[in-house]
């Protein structure tokens, strides 16, 4: 439950000035509030200090806007058909479309007479701010990323914050973005983003909150709040990804099927099984090694293939490419104790550390009941965490991938990215509370980046198939939806998952056809039904513990899903220019 009375409502009725852009107002809280424009329709509230990084999450810059004070505490910014009103005692705001109401603050009034949460509003002497916004009977809101739960976040409490989830039957996601938008209620679509690393608690219309608002509240020393206006629901898509940046384009290869499992036991099972996909007619594009597939988990991540796996690692992947594949291999950004990786990486300070300076080692829960990774995955080593946030880590980390793409690799999968603890400090001086939800986003952008350096010209635009992704992750797609339990409703699960995440502004997923983990082999009609729906997705991936290839299910199985690749395979210069679109 939200405490209203914690918070200090803002006033902001003296202007500092305005300019081309905007204006600043002085605040009761002794805040200062900018206003400014981003092009037409989109309009920025930021009040509170500015001293920590903001990791670029926001590409676009502020343009010009009419601004007019309408009333002594009243001003109006106008950027093309979309028009900001803001009042100053209480701070508060309506959002017009065409002259018409889309949106504005909270109208919810307890008896007493003031709102029932604080339009906007900061914590005493700590960094925390609340906004709250009216909501209309049935008016539907949507977005927030990768959530399984109902499309219509309306009426639940929704947390933005990157966890590992172990499945996909709860709140908590792996992908997430404080980003929503509405259709509204006929006049016109609104939406908000809140441009934080930070921990955002969302009310939709929270009956525990109030029912008729949606309030935020951000975990972070500023409140930076972007405003959408336009006149549908693509146009606030449009909106957010020219502020946060598009999606770039992905390879044609990869919108064919990839076949992985947990795990291939030797590449000369990965051989069998891509001679096996092309004696059966049963067509393929790519094969992504599993940790377990192609390092030592001892030692990892070091860039270092297990030597007795892959003693002429050039040879074995060149052999996997003979059936016209292409190669993916997992990584995760932890190395462990046991590699002497570690500690050269600790005497370069590209590690995060502790409070007193030394590396911080992040260890797994072992409890069997409770660890991540069952009786079916190898427990990870004790591990450091690669620090992002210095500039020589990140660019030390990416050109390691050289060497895997000179073997042969075309493309990695970006495993994990949730590790960072609270008290953890970063290089650039933020603690892990601050740096947990970005730190995958700076992760895949590293990972991106080195596919796209050091990857020969015929492989095609970069793509990294990730899990855990924040705001702007888009830029560095692809990503793979949690890791379902293979049942009926980790499909369904899924499959709102994607669609949550496309309604977020970032269009690629795919899901583990079958699903990830819970039974030795998925039921035959719902690996069908999952590979069918996998059809329209933009990545079409087999994978989960054990056998996830078609005739592991019988032949009649096989038969079908023969049908459905071939269908798929059909659709592949559709789906590129709806990547085009996207």
């Amino acid at each position: 439950m939200v405490d209203p009375h914690a918070f200090l409502t803002l006033d902001a009725p003296n202007s500092l000035g305005s300019t081309a852009g905007g204006a600043s107002f002085a605040t009761s809280t002794g805040d200062v509030l900018e206003v400014s424009c981003y092009g037409p329709g989109v309009f920025r509230l930021r009040a509170g200090p500015n001293t920590r990084p903001d990791y670029g999450l926001v590409t676009a810059r502020a343009k010009p806007c009419a601004v007019e004070q309408t009333g002594a505490d009243t001003w109006t910014f106008a950027s093309g058909d979309a028009t900001l009103e803001l009042a100053g005692s209480p701070l508060s705001f309506r959002l017009y479309w065409k002259g018409r109401p889309v949106s504005g603050s909270i109208t919810d009034r307890h008896v007493a007479g003031h709102t029932r949460l604080p339009p906007f509003g900061r914590v005493r002497a700590s960094p925390r701010w609340i906004a709250s916004l009216a909501l209309a009977s049935g008016e539907p809101v949507y977005g927030l990323g990768e959530k399984f739960g109902p499309l219509d976040k309306r009426g639940q409490l929704v947390h933005s914050q990157v966890e590992d989830c172990l499945g996909v039957n709860t709140g908590c996601s792996y992908r997430n973005t404080p980003f929503a938008w509405s259709p509204g209620t006929g006049h016109g679509a609104w939406g908000l983003f809140v441009n934080t690393p930070a921990r955002v608690t969302h009310g939709v219309g929270h009956p525990d909150w109030s029912h008729r608002s949606y309030a935020v509240v951000v975990d972070d020393e500023a409140l930076d709040l972007f405003l959408f206006a336009a006149g549908a629901p693509a146009g606030i898509l449009d909106l957010y990804t020219q502020l946060t940046g598009r999606a770039p384009a992905l390879p044609r290869w990869s919108l064919g099927l990839w076949i992985s499992r947990l795990t291939f036991r030797a590449p000369d099972e990965v051989i069998a099984t891509a001679a096996k996909m092309r004696a059966r007619k049963l067509p393929c594009d790519a094969v992504a090694l599993d940790g377990r597939t192609a390092w030592k988990t001892d030692t990892r991540f070091n860039f270092q293939w297990d030597p007795e796996r892959f003693p002429d690692p050039r040879a074995t992947i060149a052999a996997i490419k003979a059936h016209r594949l292409r190669v993916s291999v997992w990584e995760y950004p932890c190395v462990s104790v046991h590699d002497p990786l570690f500690a050269e990486l600790a005497q370069r300070h590209y590690l995060l550390t502790t409070d007193l300076g030394d590396p911080y080692v992040h260890r797994w829960d072992a409890d069997p009941a409770t660890t991540p990774f069952g009786d079916v995955l190898t427990p990870l080593p004790d591990s450091g965490i690669v620090d992002f946030t210095n500039p020589a880590a990140y660019a030390w980390w990416r050109d390691q991938h050289k060497r895997l793409i000179d073997d042969g690799v075309d493309a990695f999968e970006a495993g994990f990215g949730e590790q960072v603890p609270a008290d953890a400090i970063a290089f650039n001086g933020d603690h892990g509370a601050r740096l947990h939800n970005v730190y995958p986003q700076l992760y895949n952008q590293c990972v991106h980046d080195a596919t796209a350096r050091f990857q020969p010209k015929d492989t095609g635009p970069a793509i990294v198939l990730s899990r855990a992704g924040w705001s702007a992750g888009q830029r560095h797609p692809a990503g793979w939806v949690g890791n379902p339990q293979s049942d009926w409703e980790g499909l369904a699960a899924s499959i709102r998952g994607g669609l949550s995440l496309g309604m977020s502004g970032n269009p690629y997923h795919g899901s583990a056809i079958g699903g990830f983990y819970g039974a030795d082999q998925p039921d035959p009609e719902l690996y069908v039904r999952w590979l069918q729906s996998a059809v329209f997705t933009s990545q079409m991936r087999l994978h989960g513990v054990g056998e996830r290839e078609p005739w592991a299910f019988g032949p009649e199985v096989e038969a079908i899903a023969r049908k459905w690749l071939a269908f798929r395979y059909r659709l592949v210069p559709y789906l590129e220019r709806v990547v085009v679109q996207a």
